[in-house]
């Protein structure tokens, strides 16, 4: 039996880059601002998890109330950065409105991208070499694992992203089905189609079933807004309860409020959306 852990413990390392989250900020995000939100974990139970998932497990940062239970889930996808210490204050803020938040390590067999001080670096090494079918299965463990924890009530499963994480919540919403509802902020509804990526948001629009509200800037220079207009046209013509809107003058990352693009006023507005369309689709 040793044996056999051993065999294990060796094909994890082999295959997983990742084995525990990183702490702090991603390099390349440097330098943080001071406007930077900062959440206590007081009354929480917060803290990183292992997930086990098929070839071995992968970190992620959880976060729930420390009483009661189980609790409404969410699911909270990345940013190009990772999980880093924003999606991990991101997770604390719902756990203090009563939600069990998870945020999975979905590059953890590609690359540590805290440690990349540029984002194409971070893009060619990395994230480029993510498959679609990975993350699903990975987001499908961790819905998994969280049910039978006992502290997460999945028939309440919500998920939202940032950047790369705005397109997965589009694309995960059409691959599961029990997912209640889903906000993406401005996650990239169009691109180039390869094996890891055959399908982007603008492909699967007219069939998608989950209510997903999608966040976007109108000045956001790496999503064009002919293709949010592209994709609004697709979702009003199948008759889709989704829905997106998009705030004038308004750059990429504008929840980061770690980040110079950070806007206060269009983040608190975009929470707001994010959990009455929960309550609305019975996620809270």
């Amino acid at each position: 039996m040793n044996e056999e852990l051993l065999r294990k413990a060796e094909f994890n390392r082999r295959t997983f880059v990742m084995t525990t989250l990183a702490a702090g900020f991603a390099l390349a995000a440097q330098p943080i601002s001071a406007k930077t939100i900062i959440t206590s974990s007081q009354g929480l139970v917060a803290g990183e998890v292992k997930i086990p998932v098929g070839d071995g497990e992968i970190p992620a940062y959880q976060a729930m109330p420390a009483k009661g239970g189980p609790f409404p889930v969410v699911l909270v996808i990345q940013e190009i950065f990772g999980v880093h210490e924003h999606i991990k204050d991101v997770c604390r803020r719902f756990a203090k409105q009563g939600y069990l938040a998870i945020a999975p390590a979905l590059y953890a067999r590609q690359g540590d991208v805290s440690k990349m001080t540029d984002i194409q670096e971070i893009i060619t090494k990395v994230v480029s070499k993510v498959p679609d079918a990975q993350v699903f299965s990975d987001l499908d463990a961790t819905v998994d694992w969280t049910n039978k924890s006992g502290k997460g009530n999945t028939s309440k499963l919500g998920i939202t992203g940032f950047c790369w994480g705005g397109r997965i919540v589009w694309m995960y919403a059409d691959h599961n089905p029990k997912v209640k509802a889903g906000v993406a902020w401005y996650g990239p509804l169009t691109g180039e189609v390869s094996e890891l990526r055959p399908k982007y948001p603008v492909d699967i629009a007219s069939s998608l079933k989950v209510p997903v509200l999608g966040l976007y800037g109108g000045s956001d220079e790496s999503i064009p807004l002919a293709s949010i207009e592209q994709m609004k046209k697709i979702l009003k013509e199948a008759g889709s309860a989704s829905e997106i809107v998009v705030y004038p003058d308004t750059p990429h990352g504008f929840h980061a409020d770690y980040r110079p693009t950070f806007r206060k006023e269009q983040a608190e507005d975009g929470d707001k959306r994010l959990q009455a369309w929960f309550k609305k689709y019975g996620v809270s």
